[in-house]
């Protein structure tokens, strides 16, 4: 380690080169047909006994691993935090979460205020500018009645006029029956209701017939 930092690196790249011109004579000796040392070789340990550690074929022997950029190729990360369940992550989830609570830290709702003011005061400067706009090109400004009521308006059971008096007259547009019709009506049902009640099956039957045949 007292060699320095490029006496170290100059000594690490010279063990490289030997390693280089080691691998290039096995290669050879087995194309000759003689053994594979890459395979069956030893492996190369330190003075520690652990493998030489190296990255994409490099190795640094000694105190070059102890070299500035070096040391943290070879330190392990950190490991990850474990991660939370769905049951752990739901327990952190409230009303607040979902944004009930934005109104109340007292810091929206002001700037909410400011932003509206701000909006509206460009929308009435917008028609002001655009009313000066038509009053100089000679255009009459007509003011919108927002209490008139169109022609096409109705309510759902008819529609409405006036009479001359300015009384409002409601015209039906579905037949209405009479108080003489209605009373006919609630005689017949009457007259139904007692038949029923009192008359016998063969009475009534022959009452069917009868009708039957006078086409009622």
């Amino acid at each position: 380690a007292g060699l320095g930092e490029f006496r170290i690196r100059d000594l690490n790249d010279e063990i490289n080169k030997l390693l280089r011109e080691k691998g290039h004579w096995e290669f050879r000796i087995k194309e000759l047909g003689g053994p594979d040392y890459a395979r069956i070789g030893p492996k190369m340990l330190d003075h520690e006994g652990k493998e030489v550690p190296g990255n994409r074929g490099y190795k640094y022997f000694g105190a070059a691993k102890d070299l500035p950029g070096v040391r943290e190729l070879f330190e392990k990360e950190p490991v990850p935090p474990p991660r939370k369940t769905r049951a752990e992550l739901m327990k952190s989830i409230d009303a607040e979460y979902y944004g009930y609570r934005d109104e109340e830290d007292g810091i929206l709702e002001p700037l909410e205020q400011e932003h509206e003011k701000k909006v509206i005061a460009e929308a009435v400067e917008k028609w002001k500018m655009e009313r000066e706009a038509r009053l100089a090109r000679g255009e009459e400004e007509e003011e919108e009645d927002i209490y008139a009521v169109s022609d096409d308006e109705s309510d759902e059971e008819g529609g409405k006029e006036k009479g001359e008096e300015g009384q409002q007259k409601f015209i039906a547009h579905v037949p209405v029956p009479s108080q003489q019709e209605i009373e006919e009506a609630l005689v017949r049902r009457k007259k139904m209701e007692l038949l029923q009640k009192y008359a016998s099956e063969t009475l009534m039957a022959q009452s069917q017939e009868a009708k039957t045949l006078l086409g009622l």
